[in-house]
């Protein structure tokens, strides 16, 4: 599988494993294990985490399952989010749901992390979301002495827009590796607002959440849905993929920027039709074809 460079020292596989939903998948620690080693058969070697997961649960579920069978470990690339505080009962010290990007709350999180992963040290750590009342310094000196300690190795962001992003960028010393954003066929907010241009002009590869949309092209009846659907389907049959999922990756794949899909199922079959969607070849006009069902017109 084609790999994607971020930074100088960090290698992560172009489709990755996400495990927002791993709580819900009602899977035994041996069949995660094995759902991982299938996943690095594949060439999927890097798996997405955050904190909040699963209510604050889904770090320990893979933990305990990697517990296992420790030398995957070496194997993997883990990436992990911090940031965001939810209501919870796993978390009574919390009262209402806010962004934390405080020295504190940053350190405390991959503490937390390192023990749930049973690991001594995160591959990369992701801001979960902007943060308005972000002190950019404080963020930038716990960042740095994470590093310094080898308890991470690389820092992203997710959601953060260019202004963001130039913003925490300019107190730190070290790069900012990734932006994880939502892209899809049917969310092009990313795309019209530029973000994803700025990512392309600072070669920061971007990671997708939500690439096939939370399924909904497949079941709304609402009328984009309906656009997309029929679009999908014509160009499926055209490049002989075996499933509108396949094209909606291959769309994102196609991108210059580099797009990096997060595969957010537990399903072994459903990460196998996003590996295959790598070697569907759509052209320039397929890739237009499918952005116009998503706008609803033609481009200006």
């Amino acid at each position: 599988m084609e790999r994607i460079k971020l930074g100088d020292t960090l290698e992560i596989s172009r489709i990755v494993h996400g495990h927002w939903r791993l709580a819900s998948w009602n899977m035994s620690k041996k069949e995660i294990v094995e759902l991982v080693e299938r996943c690095l058969e594949l060439g999927v070697t890097t798996f997405d985490h955050a904190d909040i997961y699963g209510n604050y649960t889904c770090e320990g579920i893979f933990g305990e399952a990697l517990s296992l069978k420790p030398k995957l470990r070496d194997k993997i690339e883990l990436v992990t989010k911090c940031g965001i505080k939810l209501i919870s009962e796993n978390r009574p010290e919390h009262n209402i749901k806010s962004y934390d990007t405080s020295k504190d709350h940053i350190r405390n999180s991959v503490e937390n992390s390192l023990r749930n992963f049973k690991t001594d040290y995160i591959d990369l750590l992701l801001i979960h979301r902007p943060d308005p009342f972000m002190d950019a310094d404080e963020v930038a000196e716990v960042f740095t002495e994470l590093k310094e300690e080898g308890k991470v190795l690389n820092f992203g962001v997710s959601n953060f827009k260019a202004h963001q992003f130039d913003l925490l960028s300019s107190r730190l010393d070290l790069p900012l590796v990734t932006n994880q954003i939502e892209l899809s066929v049917m969310e092009l907010e990313n795309i019209e607002d530029g973000t994803l241009d700025y990512c392309q002009e600072k070669r920061v590869a971007p990671m997708a959440w939500s690439p096939i949309a939370g399924g909904r092209v497949f079941t709304s009846q609402d009328e984009k849905a309906l656009r997309v659907r029929e679009i999908l389907e014509k160009v499926a049959k055209e490049v002989d993929a075996r499933a509108i999922d396949q094209v909606m990756y291959a769309w994102l794949l196609k991108h210059p920027a580099k797009i990096i899909p997060i595969v957010g199922s537990g399903k072994i079959e459903r990460i196998e039709s996003a590996v295959e969607a790598m070697e569907i070849e759509l052209s320039r006009e397929h890739w237009f074809e499918i952005l116009q069902s998503s706008m609803g017109h033609e481009v200006p």
